[in-house]
């Protein structure tokens, strides 16, 4: 199970995470937004393989993180500006979409 963040707060339009080794996230709206993990987002599929959702537009420039809940001890549910607010983002989600912007040398990621 991945840590919390020792500090999550939103800076100008990007959400700032601190995790406990001392690495620090930014990571934009409009990434976020584009990587949310709802069914609405990714779609999902029922017992027989069948897809659902998932097939909207993956342009979501200038959606901005609004807000954020905590969602039991694993994660959060952001609210974004277009209003969308069904995904939950686990610590080990947002961890990986930091490591996955550090790797590539984005310059929304420290």
């Amino acid at each position: 199970m991945t840590a919390p963040p020792t500090d999550l707060q939103l800076i100008g339009r990007e959400v700032a995470l601190r995790w406990p080794d001392g690495v620090e996230d930014y990571l934009s709206g409009e990434f976020l937004r584009a990587r949310s993990p709802s069914a609405e987002n990714v779609g999902e599929r029922d017992i027989f393989g069948q897809q659902y959702g998932g097939g909207g537009s993956k342009n979501f420039a200038g959606i901005e993180v609004r807000s954020w809940k905590p969602v039991g001890n694993y994660g959060v549910a952001f609210t974004f500006s277009d209003g969308h607010n069904t995904g939950i983002f686990t610590w080990k989600y947002l961890r990986e979409l930091g490591e996955e912007l550090r790797a590539g040398g984005n310059a929304s990621t420290s």
